[in-house]
């Protein structure tokens, strides 16, 4: 009887990817660098390890929103104390720190596990259009 061969950790290829956001609306954006994290993409996806690649994504404060959602969205955050609920708008986020709406957005679309949380850390988001990843040579992926 044959047994169905397992991909080992050392015979995995990460490749990195660049996603332009300039333009693009938020949910395309996350669900496709949540695909590339997964590694949904790859023929050799293994569900016991992170076998995924790494994601660049630049232009951050320039993500595309529908206009209702900049005030209607709500991000909350509680310190843990009594009254310690902060609750902020899509467009004061957008204006203090444009990469953690990205950020959360592709977290969310991630597994909620250990292995979740490290394909998180695969995933590197840049306000502007400059980056330190080019040693890497990173692959551009296009988003309609």
């Amino acid at each position: 009887m044959k047994h169905t061969r397992s991909i080992k950790k050392d015979e995995l290829t990460r490749n990195w990817f660049i996603i332009d956001a300039k333009g693009v609306r938020l949910g395309k954006i996350a669900t496709e660098a949540a695909r590339l994290l997964i590694g949904k993409h790859k023929v050799t996806k293994a569900d016991n390890m992170v076998s995924g690649d790494s994601v660049i994504i630049i232009n951050a404060k320039e993500v595309d929103v529908h206009p209702k959602k900049y005030l209607q969205k709500k991000y909350y955050n509680h310190s843990g104390y009594i009254g310690g609920m902060r609750v902020e708008t899509l467009e004061q986020v957008l204006a203090k720190h444009p990469e953690r709406v990205i950020e959360r957005a592709v977290k969310g679309m991630l597994p909620k596990t250990k292995l979740g949380r490290a394909m998180y850390g695969n995933l590197y988001v840049y306000e502007g259009a400059e980056h330190k990843h080019e040693a890497q040579q990173p692959i551009s992926v296009e988003i309609s």
